[in-house]
Formats: structure tokens, C-alpha cells, sequence
């Protein structure tokens, strides 16, 4: 194609997420939203998740009104029956590296760089920030490079910063007090314990280890000509600010599945919200919701790759009926670790639990958290899952697992106030207690804080807001990149 031909043609946008539950929804997200913007977008995608998208979400209705939007599928290089989830998420960047990383390479180059009669080259690559490659290959053959960071900027600053806490002597932690403030990350200090970081900081040594990995793919942001964060000036300000010294063009533009809402709104487009499930929705508690008073139920869901010990699961089942509450509670098959199952003490929880609980395997999350009996959200406090809640203005009880979710639980108990905190313990009375103190001693208390920040976020992304200005500066400035 000419440059003359192809001159009319939209800007044409490369998405390539990591492919896990989570980076997938927002990335997804993102790409509905350029779609709206009429550009065009080829998304890459894992055979595998392609084939679970496929049959668990409305991902194929939603796409299915862009004609401009195309799937590309690659393999990850996993056997399908391997769990990608746990320590396993790691297992996923090695095998991506390895298998899908040379194919994509191979596809762009064999097919110019994705180019059609009715589509113009790769106008930009936008990677997840977990894609290392990502800023050699856009370098070497002149991509303009925007990377997305699918987690919180807290998480991203933390990493970024890992050379001044060697220099600080505030790493490694040496025996020292996991409750001791961390100095050494500005926009941070005075709040941030040793507890806090990111679970990679969890060693003694860097070499070899997944920190020393996170880092490394951490400081290629500075090798993009633009990044994206799915936050907001009122969830994260400081922080960007911070960020913005070491990387000037940031758009921060989330929560991006409530942009997605405004965008649809505003358009008077049909609803096609996203939901990317990779695993069947039991739609059967949206029934028992129901039948629920107001505010009454606590929704519990550790996400789509925590796994829990057969013990932790148990102290978590006891808390709950000990606190008497109500509760909905996302238990996937393959959430426990190992085969240490008791079916004699699973039976006599279940029997308990009939009373006032009701499990199911996958749950519709969003509509869940809008449902007017939930009135808390017992969660791993991944980002998607943090946002989702905060949006919803429900309180929520931090259990974090590894990853950014260290960092988030604790701004969502001291920074935003909109919950509590209980990482790095386990037992039956510490869950009693935290659901007792968000569902019945301080509720109404937490349900006014969550309320208030929630109406913050909304506004963010209404016309006028920082988040939806800042999306706006993101589609005019891969507009400014068509030659």
C-alpha cells in the first residue's frame, strides 16, 4: 500500500496484553474504546484464551460491531491443562517469551507490519508492561511504543524505585520488622511499611529471582514514547506525579471500565459492556441476591489465579460463619493448592452455610458488586477487582495473595480509607472480626467513605474529568503518529 492510498485510512492499533484474566479485561476495554474512536485494532491473544473468551464471554458479540477491530491468536506454549495460576503465572512470561514472542515477530514482519487494502501498517505498539520485548522490537523497526500498566502506578513506582532502596540500605529486609516505614519511595512516605511492597521484595537475594525479572521489565518504560495507567488523578495523583519526572507522557485514564460506560453513554451506543470471562458465570447468584436485604451480604472472591492453602481456605469458611453474615463466595475448582482435601469437613461447612452463605465457582463480578444486598467485598485486592469495588462504593475487607496487590490493599486501608486491611494472617478470628467490623460495627461509616470515592472516580471519567480529558490527549496523540 502508498502512502497515498492508505492516507485515509484510520490509525491502526497493535494491542498485545499479557494473557491472564486480568490484564485481558482491561486491555479489552481499551481496545472497545479505540473502537469508538474509529480506529483500527488488531488485538493478540493466547489461543487459549481466545477459545475460553469465546465460549464464557460477550467478548465476540461486543467486537462482532467493529468491523475495524481483528484477533490475532498465537499459542503461550502451555499445555492446556496447565493451571495458569499461582506461582504458575510466572511460568506464562517464560513460555510467552519463548513460543509466543518469536511467532508474533515472525507474523509483523512476514505481513508488513499487518498492512491490508483496507488497513494501514501498525500506526503504534501498545504493550503490556509486562512485555520486555516489547521495547527492543518497537526500537529496532521505528514503532512508536506506548506501554500499558494494567496494575496500580503505587506498584510500578515501587518497582521503579528498587535501586535507591538497595542504596538506602532499606533492601533487603534483613530480619528487619515487616511493620518498619519504608523511606525511599517519594509519595509514599510515612505510610508504606516493609509488609506493603510488592511480594517480590520478599527475598534475600535479587539475582535469579522474580524481582530482579520485575524490575528489569519495570525500567523499559522509560524507553516508550507514552504510558498508560488505568488510574485516576483522585486514586493516584502523587504518585503519577512522580512517575511523570522519569516518563513526561502519561495518560492516566481509568477506571477504565467505567470510562467504557461514559464513552457508550455518551454515544447512545448499545450496551456492550465487556465482560472477559475466561471461565462460566453462575448466574444463579444474582437470583439469591435477590432475595437478600440491602447491604446485607458480603461478596468474597479471590480472583482468577489465587490459590489458597486447604488450611487457609477453612480459616477463611469458619471466619465467615462466625461473623454471621451473609456471604456470597467465588470458591473456583482449581483455587485450592495441592489435593489435601477433607470431603467429612467440606460437607459439614457446606451444611452450615446453607443457612446464610451460598458458593458457586464463577461470578458475574461487576453486576455482583452493584447488586444492592452486597454491602462489602472480601477480595485478593487485584487491581480490576479494587477498581470495580470502588466504583461500585463498596467497602472491602484485603486478604492480597502477591504482585501489586500488597500495595493496593494497604492504600485502599490508609490512603483512600475505604476498608481494612488484613494481609499476612490467616486465621478464623481475624476474619470474623474484619467482616464483623465492615458489615455491622463501622458499616455505616465505611459505606458513606466508599460512596464519596466512588462518586470521585465517576466524575474522573465524565466529560470534563481528568481521566476522560486524559483519554481524549491519548487518541489525539496516536491520531498525530499517521503519517
Amino acid at each position: 500500500m502508498s502512502s497515498e492510498e492508505g492516507k485515509d485510512l484510520p490509525p491502526h492499533v497493535l494491542i498485545f496484553p499479557f494473557p491472564v484474566q486480568g490484564h485481558l479485561n482491561s486491555m479489552l476495554n481499551l481496545a472497545q474504546l479505540f473502537c469508538l474512536a474509529d480506529f483500527h485494532v488488531t488485538f493478540i491473544v493466547s489461543d487459549f484464551s481466545h477459545r475460553r473468551l469465546l465460549r464464557h464471554s460477550t467478548v465476540p458479540a461486543t467486537f462482532a460491531r467493529y468491523p475495524g477491530f481483528q484477533f490475532r491468536t498465537l499459542p503461550d506454549g502451555l499445555p492446556d491443562d496447565h493451571p495458569r495460576a499461582g506461582e504458575g503465572v510466572m511460568e506464562i512470561t517464560t513460555s510467552v517469551a519463548a513460543v509466543t514472542v518469536p511467532l508474533f515477530k515472525k507474523m509483523m514482519l512476514h505481513e508488513n507490519f499487518l498492512a491490508s487494502a483496507a488497513r494501514r501498517p501498525v500506526t503504534c505498539f501498545l504493550a503490556d508492561g509486562l512485555m520486555s520485548f516489547a521495547a527492543d522490537f518497537a526500537g529496532e523497526h521505528q514503532l512508536p511504543l506506548i506501554y500499558f500498566r494494567t496494575a496500580t502506578a503505587a506498584y510500578f513506582w515501587a518497582l521503579f524505585r528498587f535501586p535507591q532502596l538497595v542504596e538506602a540500605q532499606e533492601f533487603p529486609f534483613g530480619g528487619k520488622s515487616m511493620d518498619g516505614i519504608v523511606e525511599s519511595i517519594p509519595g509514599m512516605e510515612g505510610f508504606l511499611r516493609r509488609r506493603d511492597l510488592p511480594s517480590f521484595y520478599r527475598v534475600d537475594e535479587v539475582r535469579g529471582s522474580n524481582l530482579e525479572k520485575v524490575v528489569s521489565v519495570s525500567s523499559k518504560i522509560m524507553r516508550a514514547q507514552a504510558a498508560i495507567f488505568n488510574t485516576c488523578e483522585d486514586l493516584e495523583g502523587p504518585i503519577v506525579a512522580e512517575i511523570q519526572k522519569h516518563v513526561p507522557r502519561i495518560f492516566s485514564i481509568g477506571p477504565i471500565h467505567e470510562q467504557m460506560k461514559s464513552r457508550l453513554t455518551e454515544k447512545k451506543a448499545e450496551a456492550s459492556i465487556i465482560t472477559a470471562s475466561l471461565w462460566a458465570e453462575d448466574r444463579s447468584c444474582i437470583d439469591w441476591l435477590d432475595a437478600q436485604p440491602p447491604k446485607s451480604v458480603i461478596y468474597v472472591s479471590f480472583g482468577s489465579i489465587t490459590l489458597v492453602t486447604r488450611d487457609q481456605e477453612l480459616e477463611i469458611w469458619h471466619g465467615l460463619l462466625d461473623s454471621s453474615q451473609r456471604f456470597l463466595w467465588v470458591m473456583r475448582p482449581d483455587s485450592v493448592a495441592g489435593n489435601d482435601v477433607d470431603d467429612g469437613i467440606s460437607t459439614e461447612l457446606m451444611e452450615r452455610s446453607k443457612e446464610k452463605g451460598l458458593l458457586v465457582e464463577w461470578a458475574p463480578q461487576e453486576e455482583v458488586l452493584n447488586h444492592t444486598a452486597v454491602g462489602g467485598f472480601m477480595t485478593h485486592s487485584g487491581w480490576n477487582s479494587t477498581l470495580e469495588s470502588i466504583a461500585a462504593g463498596v467497602p472491602m475487607v484485603c486478604w492480597p495473595y502477591f504482585a501489586d496487590q500488597m500495595i493496593n490493599s494497604r492504600f485502599v486501608s490508609e490512603i483512600w480509607k475505604v476498608g481494612l486491611d488484613i494481609k499476612d494472617s490467616c486465621d478464623r478470628l481475624t476474619v470474623e472480626k474484619a467482616v464483623r467490623e465492615l458489615m455491622e460495627v463501622r458499616k455505616d461509616e465505611f459505606l458513606k467513605r466508599a460512596e464519596n470515592v466512588s462518586k470521585l472516580v465517576k466524575k474522573a471519567v465524565s466529560k470534563g474529568g481528568s481521566s476522560y480529558t486524559n483519554l481524549d490527549g491519548l487518541i489525539q496523540y496516536i491520531k498525530s503518529l499517521v503519517i
